[in-house]
């Protein structure tokens, strides 16, 4: 006999659950397999997940040894790092830097149970353009053998309302990558200038009606600020011709909000930033693999390369960029954006 009390199944006050974490099942994937599996199938993130992209093509390149010590300055859910671990072994190191002061000790304690000590996975929040000084201070001060650094968003802070990084569900606008420091979203749009504004739509969304939505957005801060990602989001549709097309209309609003974000949390300054300090965190031949997601960033990185390259700083560079596989873009429709640059440090 079955002494297994029965419970009833959760209760939701109207029709559906209105609260992110009640929402969405896969949240919790020990407590619904078969929803996580579902969503997976169609080619889709499950909830509060990570997919790492490019794995296999990152671990070729890097090809991580045991006893060699190496970074990845994007933490994130943890994905590409437990994949270099398990190469590692025992005996090598691994540094994570991740300047999301919610999301570090989550993939943290995920790993620890995983069974890395701290000797193999030193994890420290920073800001990947810190990288130089954290490496002083855990006494690497000579480099690492390799280098991983991911520049997109993660799933976690992408599905999450309460980050206000997506215009797809309704949440406050606030779009910071650490939420305790600087400013929310809401507070930058009314404090930039609309010709300021527009050339942040221009350079970190590629948007080619920067001013007219810039112009719009300061329209609408003057009749109370934007406090939410769907007022945001409305007031850029409103600025549309009405006859635009679903499919470009999605793709300007996802442009706005990149864009935003990318200024919020100065994105640009600090990938220049690392880059201007990268090759002394590198050992002679280690190797640096970096995933980009926009245009903007990876010509940061192809000019860095190529003229490190010119200049004799790196001895190899990637002759052309490694895209997705269509059938990994098919399994996560997240990666169809990524283009993955290498170098290998020069010796001396």
């Amino acid at each position: 006999m079955n002494d297994v009390p029965h419970q009833r199944r959760k209760r939701y006050s109207g029709k559906n659950p209105r609260r992110f974490e009640d929402k969405y099942k896969e949240l919790d994937p020990n407590l619904d397999p078969a929803t996580v599996a579902k969503v997976i199938a169609s080619g889709k993130t499950p909830a509060g997940q990570h997919r790492p992209i490019l794995v296999d093509e990152i671990l070729e390149r890097l090809a991580p040894q045991p006893s060699e010590r190496g970074a990845d300055v994007t933490f994130g859910y943890g994905g590409h790092s437990q994949a270099i671990l398990e190469k590692l072994g025992t005996t090598g190191q691994l540094l994570a830097l991740d300047c999301d002061s919610q999301q570090l000790p989550k993939t943290e304690a995920r790993l620890r149970a995983l069974g890395y000590n701290e000797e193999q996975l030193l994890v420290r929040q920073s800001n990947y353009a810190g990288l130089s000084s954290v490496l002083k201070k855990v006494g690497w001060d000579d480099g690492v053998d390799f280098l991983l650094a991911d520049l997109g968003l993660s799933s976690m802070q992408i599905d999450n309302p309460a980050r206000g990084f997506s215009y797809k569900n309704d949440g406050p606008l606030d779009m910071r990558m650490n939420p305790a420091r600087g400013v929310p979203a809401r507070e930058w749009l009314e404090k930039c200038n609309e010709k300021k504004l527009a050339r942040f739509l221009e350079d970190g969304g590629d948007e080619l009606r920067a001013e007219e939505i810039a112009a719009a957005i300061k329209t609408a801060i003057d009749h109370g600020p934007i406090a939410t990602t769907t007022r945001l989001r409305k007031v850029i549709e409103g600025a549309l011709p009405k006859r635009v097309r679903e499919e470009e209309s999605a793709g300007t609003v996802a442009r706005v909000f990149q864009a935003i974000r990318i200024a919020v949390n100065e994105e640009f300054t600090a990938l220049d930033a690392f880059l201007g300090k990268l090759p002394t965190c590198l050992r002679s031949g280690a190797t640096v693999a970096i995933l980009s997601f926009h245009s903007g960033e990876d010509r940061r990185v192809k000019r860095h390369f190529k003229e490190g390259f010119h200049a004799g700083t790196y001895s190899e560079i990637a002759p052309e960029i490694i895209r997705p596989s269509p059938k990994e873009i098919g399994e996560n429709s997240r990666a169809a954006p990524a283009k993955m640059r290498w170098a290998v440090r020069a010796d001396g």
